[in-house]
């Protein structure tokens, strides 16, 4: 199934009598998802409003993320919250994921730059939040609440996002030869600091890298002052144009763990670990290859890991009583019939 217009998307949800899986470009699916049968939203595409002087972007869910970077850099743009470039990535699997990548720590998340969806929901009914139109819907904020649903609640149809002027200078700042745990205390040094750090992320490859953007006056005296500030853990080099990508999936026989939690808590966890893929956001961010079917022991922790490659769904720690019932209760509100929930 593969709607061409938001009209037939809802008349598609209403007819349905088995469960459906949205798909965008496919590139964000955890294991459990896509189970239902496919519903392609790849031909919903297109930028429907763009006003750079408003930083304010209006775009349909299918249109390939590319376009949406190619469209913004064309004005000196971008995404603030820097998505992962997958290929075949759409815009709307980066809003229902809540994709973001290492400008996080400074930008926010991708709901955080999210300010108005239009979607269908399990009813197949056209639904409007945010943006330029407001539906009243008491007691609910749609905008952040659609962002990393996954398409539990609804179909995305339609997004507006506040756009980031792009930097006019770049650098990052490298400590090669620390370890995971040291790369997470210079971070804290680098963050806790009146810098702007835009990213920090620890891999296996580089060491730590920190990152500054901005005016390139600012940029070198920021650089200067935190390089001074970071001595203690060694002399950084400069690399301007360091290529900030996701890591390398982990080989054939281990599974991906997606672990977020508090930076202090990180060491704790990183003790219980292999070394790790990748370490972001300052140390929230935690990336590691188990062996296939073997969870992570982890120590109690504000935060949880989730299996994001491999056979089957897992989360550690289960929701919480409280946390589960008000999921529970807003999949049954948004999709009574249980459309969007085929493979959960």
């Amino acid at each position: 199934m593969r709607p061409e217009t938001e009209e037939d998307l809802a008349a598609l949800i209403r007819d349905a009598s088995a469960p459906l899986s949205v798909i965008g470009g496919g590139t964000r699916l955890w294991p459990g998802e896509g189970q239902g049968a496919r519903l392609d939203m790849t031909a919903m595409t297109g930028v429907t409003l763009y006003e750079p002087e408003a930083l304010t972007l209006v775009v349909r869910a299918g249109t390939p993320l590319q376009t949406v970077r190619d469209t913004l850099a064309a004005e000196g743009q971008m995404l603030g919250f820097e998505p992962d470039d997958l290929p075949g990535s759409t815009i709307g699997g980066v809003a229902a994921t809540n994709a973001s990548g290492a400008r996080r720590v400074l930008s926010g998340a991708a709901r955080d730059a999210l300010i108005g969806v239009r979607f269908v929901d399990g009813q197949g009914q056209i639904i409007r939040n945010g943006g330029r139109v407001m539906k009243n819907v008491t007691g609910y904020d749609l905008v952040k609440l659609m962002a990393g649903s996954r398409g539990q609640l609804g179909v995305l149809t339609e997004l507006s996002f506040r756009t980031t002027p792009l930097p006019q200078v770049t650098t990052t700042l490298r400590l090669p030869d620390l370890d995971a745990e040291e790369a997470i205390r210079a971070f804290t040094a680098a963050l806790g600091g009146p810098h702007d750090v835009s990213a920090a992320r620890w891999t296996p490859d580089h060491g730590a890298l920190i990152r500054l953007e901005g005016l390139g006056a600012s940029v070198a005296a920021r650089s200067a002052e935190l390089a001074r500030r970071l001595s203690d853990f060694g002399a950084p080099s400069q690399v301007e144009d360091h290529p900030w990508h996701i890591p390398t999936p982990a080989d054939p026989g281990h599974d991906v763990w997606r672990i977020i939690c508090r930076p202090s808590q990180a060491p704790s966890l990183l003790e219980r670990l292999p070394q790790p893929m990748l370490v972001d956001w300052g140390g929230a961010l935690i990336l590691a290859a188990m062996p296939a079917g073997q969870p992570p022991e982890l120590p109690p922790f504000a935060g949880h890991a989730r299996r994001i490659t491999g056979a089957d769904a897992a989360i550690l720690p289960k929701p919480d009583p409280v946390t589960e019932r008000i999921q529970r209760d807003l999949r049954y509100r948004f999709d009574p019939r249980g459309i969007f929930q085929g493979g959960r």
